[in-house]
């Protein structure tokens, strides 16, 4: 897997009390302008029907999009598409994207109507899909839940130059079983294309700018679509911002550093209640942590069905670190770790990570192979790994996280990964010339520092930074109602949060 950036989607735990927050506002007045139907050859998207029927609560449709966007008009796949329709009247559509990159937008889709502003919800259309690769949207296949397992979830050694180019050999076949299986849409999964893509959902609803909610991964197809698109970008809000443009080993160092961070506030926490299982003091603890991992990788343990290795280990670890009100688990499964040497519950975590059955061992749905598939064909070309290059990653990578360091740099990321977009955004120079943009950023994220967007806001040039802080990733929805109500100022009336807001 490549783990320098692994923000995957994470467990949804209770929402923060409620906390009030008057900041200082500036109205802005949203501009229109005419919706722009480029021409694409044999097959123009643009100009496709739009027919929604009905799927329980919500509606559904497809549509079609060319499967490479260098050749528009030839061959094309299809995007699932679901809607929550407004409970007022609508003043447009809102797309919304979960992040990953693997994550469903269907799914999201269900479960936003539970955690917008109610302001929101009756101002919009709410859009989710399943971008290009995912899920139900002509899905990546990279083989059997075998073949997947013994790539991502083994603990494959990395100490000789031998165990390297093993490694480098795994990425190269894995990718050959994944276009085997696929065909050449494992070639166009990229985020520029997914980025293309949306711009055709926002033409065929009718929408002469896109309005758009991203987390996560989502801050990077919105960033990518205000690259793209400038004069097309509506009202935008991008929530636990991706700093994409960031060479690959500082975004993997900035994320080392956030769990590291995101798990010294847990083990205070811990120790903190009436029952920790941990050693006292901070800097010992986490070191029981690390050793309670690496022991793993020799001496796996009875997870259930199956034993829980080092991989699986952190894996249980730092989907707990994701929102604070996962601790709890996280303290409850290294109590059954500590005290009676197995790891059922730690399993159990590390599988909701996988988005995998804890019985049988089969993926739910694809988004861990899609991570892969998508990181791998947005990373820059490099030189293939050697030794040398392992060992001045993990150095770096230790020095970030002292706890976690070993595991960020137990792969060779997407070292001879055969394939690679045809093209990649490498500035936001005409996205800062877009309307404002909203960016979200949480004080102590793990997974996507406060850093980032910090950065974020400054590449974008017209765009605002609103703080929550606090603990977890992501914001909007599950921290607090100073949050919602900035969020849906903007999104609904168009008022941007005043500068250095805080909540």
């Amino acid at each position: 897997m490549n783990r320098r950036l692994t923000t995957m989607a994470a467990a949804a735990a209770a929402l923060l009390a409620l906390a009030a927050c008057t900041p200082d506002k500036v109205q802005v007045t949203p501009t229109a302008a005419p919706t722009v139907a480029p021409t694409t050859g044999g097959n123009d998207v643009y100009a496709q029907a739009l027919n929604w029927d009905t799927c329980g609560d919500l509606e559904c449709a497809s549509i079609q999009v060319p499967l490479d966007w260098t050749n528009p008009g030839g061959q094309t796949i299809e995007l699932k598409l679901n809607k929550l329709a407004a409970t007022g009247d609508p003043k447009g559509s809102l797309l919304i994207n979960p992040g990953g990159p693997g994550g469903s937008g269907l799914e999201l889709t269900s479960y936003f109507g539970s955690i917008a502003g109610d302001d929101l919800l009756a101002s919009y259309d709410v859009i989710g899909f399943d971008p290009r690769g995912v899920g139900a949207s002509s899905p990546v296949d990279c083989g059997d839940a075998d073949v997947v397992n013994t790539y991502l979830v083994t603990d494959w050694p990395l100490e000789t130059q031998a165990d390297v180019d093993a490694a480098n050999q795994r990425n190269a076949d894995f990718a050959a079983g994944c276009e085997k299986a696929t065909g050449a849409l494992v070639k166009n999964v990229d985020t520029v294309s997914a980025a293309r893509d949306m711009d055709v959902i926002r033409a065929l609803v009718g929408d002469p700018k896109l309005n758009f909610l991203g987390f996560s991964y989502g801050t990077q197809l919105g960033a990518t679509y205000a690259e793209l698109y400038p004069d097309h970008v509506g009202q935008m809000v991008l929530d636990g911002a991706v700093d994409f443009l960031l060479p690959s080993d500082e975004q993997a160092a900035g994320q080392a550093t956030g769990f590291e961070s995101a798990l010294t506030n847990y083990v205070n926490w811990c120790h903190d209640q009436k029952e920790c299982p941990l050693d006292s003091g901070v800097d010992a603890a986490k070191k029981q942590i690390h050793d309670i991992a690496v022991d793993a990788i020799a001496n796996p343990l009875p997870g259930g069905s199956f034993e829980v290795n080092g991989n699986l280990m952190v894996y249980g670890i730092v989907v707990t670190l994701y929102d604070e009100g996962s601790w709890p688990f996280l303290t409850q499964a290294l109590t059954e770790v500590i005290d009676h040497n197995t790891a059922e519950v730690m399993a159990q975590l590390a599988d909701f990570y996988l988005d995998r059955d804890t019985k049988t061992g089969e993926y739910n749905t694809n988004s861990t192979v899609v991570f892969t598939t998508i990181s791998c064909l947005d990373d820059e070309p490099e030189p293939t790994w050697d030794l040398a290059r392992v060992d001045q990653f993990k150095a770096t990578m230790e020095a970030a996280s002292p706890t976690f360091g070993w595991w960020f740099a137990s792969s060779t990321g997407c070292s001879d990964w055969p394939f690679h977009a045809t093209q990649r955004i490498t500035s936001l120079d005409k996205a800062a010339s877009v309307s404002p943009i909203l960016v979200v950023g949480t004080t102590n994220d793990p997974a996507t520092p406060y850093k980032w967007a910090q950065n974020l806001t400054g590449q974008l040039g017209n765009a605002t930074l609103l703080t929550y802080d606090g603990e977890g990733h992501t914001a909007y929805g599950r921290s607090n109602q100073c949050i919602i109500d900035a969020v849906d100022g903007w999104l609904v009336d168009g008022t941007m949060p005043n500068s250095g807001t805080v909540c």
